[in-house]
């Protein structure tokens, strides 16, 4: 039975509709129907929340024209020089969340296959995290409906999502948030939450397909010093800023999320790779036939930011791959990662697993290196450092036109 609230409610939104109609005479039905069910959903108590009114951060521009298989990702290139382990944090940009690119089809199907085939490996929880999962799908429901308008849709009367590029719907109400994250977006997703008794942020639930030498069964429960173990300088550098109850993330605000990125160079493009698998032993060796064609720098592009109702912490990361063969025409690219590579701190490095590709990458990064020099691409007298458009490139616009 629908209560006179809820019926004033769906009169109100009918004459939001009709002003919004009158402003926006180019509008089509469909976009104006669309309006108009949707502020009738959430006025009757049955749409998603606002997320953007709820943590002060903005919604997303929307892209119209975009083609899902002509997207390029921008080209992370997170190089820094003098180059030591630190978090190396930047504002989060809004339309910038959550990325798609042509790999999609691709990236949905094998991590369905990868949670077939390896199970908590991929999708765990723990008791306690449910409206924390649910809150993260809802917010990400959001952002791709606003982002990508002619790729996905949700139904606010009836709480189903439609995914125009798979051709597929799915119904929230019973679906697990971990798995509509599998198989709707090609990112991880692992959500951090306080330890009243300690004040320590541990991992609490997560979908993670992009991990080489570890998974998230090895990781569930622990505070972040513990799930940070082997990264060198983490214990003197981030440990207590970042755990703390006094400091990071207990501070961190809802409108103020992050982004930063970490980097290696790989054979292939291994998403998820583990110790125990025979892959494993090609990171213990140099190939002394290893063509450049199969060399490619693997950046996963990381943001944090705390949920609104929840106060839960999410890290959600992405698996970008780029050919080595690129850089040849990235002006400062192959000088600036040469330097890394043969300066950097060799605990860093060894923790990158970068020594089985060195025997191919440094001598070509030299070559590159000098001829951008003789081209006229990069000053002859130029210093290595952090670039001004990090973590991208000079005219890196050019190369990789984005949609608006």
């Amino acid at each position: 039975m629908v209560s006179t609230l809820h019926v004033a409610g769906i009169v109100v939104a009918l004459g939001l509709a009709a002003l919004w109609h009158s402003k926006s005479a180019s509008s089509s039905p469909r976009r104006f129907w669309k309006f108009l069910r949707q502020k009738s959903a959430q006025l009757a108590g049955r749409g998603l929340p606002d997320f953007a009114q709820l943590t002060g951060f903005p919604h997303p521009k929307p892209v119209y024209g975009f083609n899902i298989a002509h997207a390029r990702p921008r080209p992370y290139r997170p190089f820094r020089w003098e180059y030591h382990q630190n978090m190396s944090l930047q504002k989060l940009e809004p339309d910038y969340w959550l990325e798609l690119e042509s790999t999609y089809l691709d990236r949905t199907a094998q991590r369905k296959e990868l949670y077939a085939l390896h199970g908590k490996r991929v999708i765990d929880e723990l008791p306690g995290s449910e409206a924390a999962s649910r809150e993260l799908m809802e917010m990400v429901i959001q952002y791709l409906c606003l982002r990508y308008p002619k790729q996905f849709e949700y139904d606010e009367w009836a709480s189903i999502f439609h995914n125009h590029i798979l051709g597929s719907t799915v119904d929230i109400k019973t679906v697990h948030p971990m798995v509509f994250l599998l198989e709707n977006v090609p990112e991880d997703f692992l959500i951090t939450q306080e330890d009243p008794k300690t004040g320590l942020y541990t991992l609490r639930c997560a979908v993670s397909t992009s991990a080489v030498g570890w998974n998230i069964s090895q990781k569930m429960g622990r505070p972040l010093a513990e799930i940070h173990g082997p990264v060198p300088d983490y214990k003197e550098k981030m440990e207590f800023s970042m755990d703390r109850h006094v400091t990071f993330f207990s501070k961190m605000p809802c409108d103020k999320p992050i982004q930063r990125a970490s980097w290696g160079l790989e054979v292939g493009e291994p998403l998820f790779l583990q110790t125990d698998e025979p892959d494993w032993k090609h990171r213990q060796s140099q190939n002394p036939d290893l063509p450049l064609s199969n060399i490619y720098l693997r950046v996963d592009w990381q943001t944090l930011r705390r949920l609104p109702k929840s106060g839960a912490i999410v890290f959600n990361f992405k698996a970008f791959f780029t050919p080595l063969t690129d850089f040849r025409n990235e002006p400062f690219v192959p000088k600036l990662l040469l330097k890394v590579l043969l300066e950097g701190k060799k605990s860093i490095l060894e923790y990158k697993g970068t020594w089985h590709i060195e025997h191919k990458v440094i001598p070509v990064l030299r070559e590159w290196a000098k001829e951008q020099e003789d081209k006229g691409y990069v000053p002859k007298d130029w210093q290595e450092r952090t670039l001004d458009e990090a973590p991208f490139y000079p005219g890196w616009e050019v190369h990789y036109p984005m949609h608006t």
